[in-house]
């Protein structure tokens, strides 16, 4: 099933950010969002996932079907590693873990706290929540945020493995992950025009 975004308007406290986003991401393809800082992209991506309503326009193939990975990593700090996915599993109603912690490289890091863990491990093992979630669409902010090289392959290895399961995504990120599935799409172009009149409504 097709992610298919139509004529989709979103806002930012109340302003409008975007207008008329359109787009139609098939299986197997991912979506790169780009744009300057402020242009919109994490709330186009909130707005796709569901967590917060959209001025207009529709969004289709999305229900029960994404996994959002934002700016904060969703752990919880005094569980393991191991105790963390497994609780995500179980909120998503699966159960295999291994294969999240060998493409996220967590096996020696199964027993640690995830409180314990450096800035890049945590992210490693948010990240690693998106193959647990069996979901197909993928929903990514920023997700390379805190890695370092190695772990930008490892994650970019397993966007792909993810793509040629059949799955889907949509990102923001300045990073090229080298993905051949992946085209792009500028947010500046569909910058919402500021509402003047409404402004003055508040004179009247």
């Amino acid at each position: 099933m097709n992610l298919t975004v139509s004529d989709l308007s979103v806002a930012r406290g109340g302003v409008p950010v975007l207008d008329g986003v359109a787009f139609d991401l098939p299986p197997g393809r991912a979506l790169v969002l780009r744009g300057p800082n402020g242009a919109g992209k994490t709330t186009l991506l909130r707005t796709i996932a569901g967590l917060q309503p959209a001025e207009a326009g529709r969004i289709e193939g999305a229900e029960d079907r994404i996994a959002y990975a934002g700016h904060a990593d969703g752990l919880k700090a005094m569980l393991s590693v191991t105790e963390n996915l497994a609780f995500w599993a179980s909120v998503f109603g699966t159960s295999d873990i291994d294969a999240a912690v060998a493409a996220f490289d967590l096996e020696e890091l199964r027993d640690r706290l995830a409180g314990t863990l450096s800035a890049g491990q945590k992210r490693r093992l948010g990240l690693a929540r998106l193959m647990v979630s069996g979901r197909p669409v993928w929903v990514l902010d920023e997700p390379t945020v805190s890695l370092d090289a190695a772990s930008v392959a490892l994650f970019a290895s397993a966007v792909r493995a993810h793509l040629g399961q059949g799955g889907s995504a949509v990102l923001a990120t300045h990073i090229d992950l080298g993905l051949a599935e992946a085209e792009v799409l500028d947010v500046a172009a569909f910058r919402a025009t500021p509402r003047a009149a409404a402004a003055d409504e508040a004179f009247l």
